[in-house]
Formats: C-alpha cells, structure tokens, sequence
C-alpha cells in the first residue's frame, strides 16, 4: 500500500499545484520579483501576417480592422497568406489589393503557410493575427513599444472572448490563464502565446515544425535563445469563442495533439534558466499531464478508501466532479471535458501522430 499512497500523494500534489497553488505563488512572487521591460513609442516598419483558410465569412472584416488601425500606413504591411482556401477567399482578399497582399500556398497547414509569407515580408517586426479576430484600433502600437528593450524577442497580447452563444466557459477559465500569464510575464517569460496577437522580431523568427505551431514553441525558443517572450495586456484582441463545452472539447482535442507532439519532441525543457524551467513544468507539462494525473488520483483514491478518511473524502470529491459535470455543471463539465481532452489527444498522437493542417474550429466564426 506505500506504492499506491505515494501515487495518491504524488498525483495530488502534483494537480494542487499546477492548478491552484502555482498560480498563486507566481502571483505573489511576481509582485516582489519583476523585471521590467523597456517600453518606449517606437514606431518600426511591420508586417502583419493573416492565416487563411476558407475565411470568406470573415476575412473582409478582418481587413477592414487592420486598414483602421492606428499606425503609419507607410510602415505597415498587411499580407494574407492562404494555406490552399478553395472558397472564395481569395477573391475576397484581392478586392483590397494593393494595400493587402495576398499570397497562396501549397495545402500544408497554418505553419507552413506563416513560413511562406514571412519569407516575403519586409516588415522588421512580424505581426500575426487569426482571420476570426478583431484588433482594437491601438493594439499594434502597444505590441511594437515592448521591443524598445532589446531583451524581448516576442510579445503576445490579451485575447478577450467575447460571451459565448451557448454553454461554453471556456471565457472564465482564460481570465484565470491571463492572470497566471502577467505573473510569468513579470517573472521572466511567457510559456504560451496565443495566435489572434502576437509580434516578434523578424531576426528571432523561426521556421519550426510545421506540426508544433508558433503558440508554444515560441515563448521557449526565445528563452532557449537568452531572450524575453512577453505579455502585453494592453493590446487587445477579439474572439467569438465556441459555443458549448463540448464544442471546445473537441477544439482542445486537436490543440493538445500538437502539445503532446511539443512536449515529447520539441526539447523545450532544455538550457532553460531555473525560474523558467519552473513555469515551464508547472503551467506546461503538469497542465497537460492532469488527465493522466486524475486517472492515477482516482485509481488510487478506490484502492486506498479503506485506508481512512481522508481517502475516503477525496473520492467523494471526485465522484462529486464527475456527478457534477454528468448534470451539466457548466464549470464542472468544462473542467473534465477539457481534462479528459488532454487523455484523447495523447491516444490520438500515438496512434496516429498529428496533421500539420486544421480545420476552422466550430462556431467560431
């Protein structure tokens, strides 16, 4: 039975402090221990780089929002890079040419396609954005004032969610991965963007796996590089998030393949300083492990329930979890769908690997 206790205490621990007391500590450490980044107005050439694929719902609204925003029209470059759109996106994109450029590509996912335009953008700084968001009128020039200080190599801004049309929580769970965010900003670096707002100079890009994408291999390639990934709060983008739970489930599933492929092949734990090495396992590789974490918890809370009752009274908390997400509790079932994604999309990985292309997420447009 010391086998299994340490399982049961190990896997506790190991999902209190990912989930809770993590973010708590980074919250309190940040508080006394902040690196500053240099901001200053600068105003450098950019490029901003649109992903595309079959976006004829939304990429004239996209375009008009970057065509407003606020910054010299003689310094921003707007491209967007198709990845083999069959519908009439193309035709859409070319009615705002010569101000927007479009280029197309061969069918070989978001990456791929962000490769091919990058090699033909001017802009010292690259920007990129999803089709389906929305920038506020000032968010570019909050991106581009952090690389005033030369220690930043990427920055990445605040995603908000606008109120979903059905069930889905998943807005309540990305103010709390905001807060944690700014926390790790402030420590040293972020260990995950977003991929409606972020910037990097054009020397950091790298042409990586087209199968891992930019939103985590980034932030730790910088670090890995003796740079800075950054948060900036201020720059605000716009979203229309999933509808239900189940619906990001199934968004969570295909995202977490590409988490698993990272996290087993990508060698992101290696040469990182210690406080980051830190927030790398805790916000990243514990955070993905909580499906496997939770089935070892449960398995070992049924084997020791006789042992007394503490056992006894964290296998009614799960029991109560998993009731609770069955009759639709919308932060329960958001909880352990989003939990049991992380399960799917390990199986889903090895058995099958990952695909470098995607598909428009559902009701997200």
């Amino acid at each position: 039975m010391i086998a299994v206790q340490i399982v049961f205490w190990a896997s506790l621990g190991a999902l209190a402090w990912t989930h809770a007391l993590y973010p708590l500590a980074a919250g309190a450490l940040a508080r006394v221990r902040t690196r500053r980044i240099r901001q200053e107005p600068i105003e450098p050439s950019v490029s901003v780089i649109v992903t595309a694929y079959n976006e004829e719902a939304v990429i004239e609204r996209r375009l008009e929002n970057l065509l407003a925003l606020d910054y010299p029209a003689e310094k921003l470059e707007l491209i967007v890079t198709s990845d083999a759109s069959s519908d009439r996106t193309h035709e859409l994109v070319e009615r705002f040419a010569p101000r927007v450029r479009l280029i197309v590509n061969e069918r070989g996912g978001k990456v791929a396609a962000q490769n091919g335009a990058v090699r033909e953008a001017t802009g010292e700084i690259l920007a990129f954005s999803d089709a389906n968001a929305t920038w506020a009128p000032d968010a570019l020039r909050k991106l581009v004032r952090n690389f005033a200080d030369p220690d930043v190599a990427y920055v990445c801004g605040q995603l908000r969610y606008l109120a979903a049309d059905g069930s889905n929580r998943e807005g309540a769970y990305w103010r709390y991965e905001l807060r944690l965010r700014a926390s790790e900003s402030h420590l040293h670096s972020v260990t995950g963007g977003n991929g409606s707002i972020y910037a990097l100079r054009r020397e950091d890009y790298v042409e990586v796996d087209p199968r891992f994408g930019h939103d985590l291999a980034f932030p730790y390639l910088m670090v890995q590089r003796g740079r800075r990934a950054v948060y900036e709060p201020e720059a605000h983008a716009f979203e229309k998030p999933t509808p239900t739970n189940e619906t990001e489930y199934r968004r969570k599933v295909r995202m977490f393949e590409h988490c698993w492929l990272i996290t087993l092949r990508g060698r992101m734990m290696r040469g990182l300083p210690p406080v980051y090495w830190l927030e790398m396992l805790s916000h990243r590789i514990l955070r993905y492990g909580s499906g496997i974490l939770h089935v070892l918890l449960l398995a070992a809370s049924v084997a020791l329930v006789r042992e007394g009752w503490v056992y006894q009274l964290a296998l009614a908390g799960q029991l109560a979890l998993l009731a609770a997400a069955a009759v639709g509790v919308g932060i329960a079932r958001y909880y352990v769908l989003v939990t049991w994604a992380t399960l799917a999309a390990l199986r889903n990985y090895l058995r099958h690997g990952v695909p470098a292309t995607w598909d428009v997420a559902e009701g997200t447009r």
